[in-house]
């Protein structure tokens, strides 16, 4: 159970991070330069490889087992419910829906109002634009997967569903800007809400000494009960806004 829940929370948070990324340097790319947008791109992904190459050893050969359990839950707590309550906002209909296909034509359109550069001179403002993008997205990543595979039997896991998340994106990438119109992000968002929140929980409990019933299979009970609770949450969220549309004349 805990590998299965691993491998797809690290697939999807990856893959909806590294699907934000691609939009950003699909605009840029589609806009100005591809060249410019993929070395923009390749630096920002540089600094993050060494960024987990410092970050992962780290934080597990530094801290011991019973405070690393509770990093890190209180880690993917932070995610977790930080995804979630983004989710239950837009399921409720508070928050626009997760689209980086929107994000795509956002981009598409500043990066327009910017002046071109000379011709065969680089362009920098491109490469900026594509390293913001890619780097800041890419962070998110790599604290998510660290997180996740710093827990004992969790690196393979993580590491598969990451693996599996960048060959998906790296298709829909190849087929260019018409995928980011069909994947349903708001929904896979809030699946990702779910699995981070429930091992948070999960793993908080364990590193302050508490043992659950089942051991692994504890992970189940404990989405459900995350999913029953976000969707009630959900449902209250959506009659008030139901009652105030009512009451607008």
């Amino acid at each position: 159970m805990a590998f299965t829940l691993t491998l797809v929370g690290a697939a999807l948070a990856v893959g909806l991070e590294l699907l934000e990324a691609l939009a950003i340097v699909l605009a840029v790319g589609l806009t100005r330069r591809f060249r410019d947008a993929v070395l923009g791109a390749a630096a920002a992904a540089l600094v993050l490889t060494l960024l987990a190459l410092v970050l992962g050893p780290l934080l597990i050969a530094r801290v011991p087992l019973e405070p690393l359990r509770l990093v890190i839950g209180v880690g993917l707590l932070l995610f977790g419910l930080e995804w979630l309550r983004k989710g239950v906002l837009r399921l409720a209909g508070r928050r626009s829906p997760s689209s980086s296909f929107r994000e795509f034509v956002d981009e598409r359109e500043a990066l327009e109002e910017l002046p071109a550069p000379a011709p065969g001179t680089a362009d920098w403002a491109a490469r900026a634009i594509a390293f913001k993008g890619v780097l800041l997205e890419g962070i998110e990543v790599i604290l998510i997967v660290t997180v996740l595979a710093a827990r004992p039997g969790g690196l393979a896991p993580a590491m598969i569903g990451s693996a599996l998340a960048l060959l998906a994106v790296l298709a829909v990438g190849y087929r260019l800007r018409a995928p980011l119109q069909r994947i349903p992000e708001t929904h896979l968002k809030y699946v990702v809400g779910i699995v981070l929140s429930a091992f948070g929980v999960f793993f908080a409990a364990e590193g302050l000494g508490a043992s659950w019933p089942f051991d692994d299979l504890a992970l189940a009970y404990i989405a459900l009960i995350v999913l029953a609770v976000s969707q009630a949450q959900v449902a209250v969220l959506t009659r008030g806004e139901r009652r105030q549309a009512k009451a607008v004349p």
